[in-house]
């Protein structure tokens, strides 16, 4: 009998720049095409078959207020944002308090990518905002700790990275996995509950570019940072690996 799909519900935390939401149609898309290489690259078609073993659903929680059961789900996944984590504002409070619930639940799983980082981090009352180092762009090494070298199955990562915002500590009982000089918190773990990642292992060189050249436009970046960040755009990133492990802990 083959296993049962692997149920997850991708909570939409912003709208992809436009050439990247026509290609994948929102940041589900985006992650849909990330999880499904991880799956091949997990190799493991008797626990997850990359064809049919994932049932990814979206929920768009910035413009409606609906979110996923989680009697119907094995797990969620927040996605970056071009939003601030700290804010003050509905519906941020609202994914708060429901990533609150998802931590505390026995069996549903957390995964969490930057922004959605940001918010597990703030759910579990530690503090986020912005560094005073400033942005982190395009892709850059990650230093594992040794229990981050065990769960990614690496020595070191090599992410994208799009932001400015961090965790400024790990909670109580989280397991460190990783830092770079621009950030301390760069991926938080606990056994059985959730990881998340400051980086963005769904994003490719085609969608950092995007947001790259928009923002230089907009006088977010300057030239320097801009150039700089499209050149390591392309180099080669654990983006694949990173969705592999993740997939992996959820099928623990």
């Amino acid at each position: 009998m083959p296993p049962l799909p692997l149920r997850i519900a991708v909570l939409e935390c912003d709208t992809p720049v436009p050439k990247a939401d026509a290609k994948y149609h929102g940041y589900a898309g985006v992650f849909t095409s990330l999880l499904r290489k991880s799956a091949k690259a997990l190799n493991e078609p008797d626990k997850l078959d990359p064809e049919s073993g994932l049932e990814i659903s979206r929920f768009d929680i910035v413009n409606g207020t609906e979110y996923p059961k989680l009697e119907d789900v094995d797990a969620i996944l927040l996605t970056g944002s071009k939003h601030n984590s700290y804010e003050d504002i509905p519906w941020i409070n609202r994914l708060v308090d429901f990533t609150r619930k998802v931590i505390e639940h026995d069996r549903v799983r957390l995964l969490g990518i930057c922004f959605g980082h940001q918010i597990v981090g703030r759910a579990l009352n530690v503090k986020v905002g912005p560094s005073s180092k400033g942005w982190e762009l395009a892709v850059c090494d990650v230093d594992l700790t040794d229990q981050g070298k065990q769960l990614f199955g690496k020595d070191k990562l090599r992410i994208q990275q799009l932001h400015r915002d961090i965790v400024f500590d790990y909670p109580p009982d989280v397991v460190a996995l990783g830092s770079s000089p621009l950030c301390a918190v760069q991926a938080m773990y606990r056994p059985g509950r959730f990881i998340t990642v400051q980086g963005h292992p769904e994003m490719t060189e085609e969608i950092i570019t995007e947001i790259v050249t928009l923002r230089r436009s907009a006088g977010v970046f300057s030239e320097e940072q801009a150039q700089d960040a499209i050149h390591r755009a392309g180099f080669e990133n654990d983006g694949v690996a990173i969705g592999a492990t993740f997939l992996k802990f959820l099928l623990e």
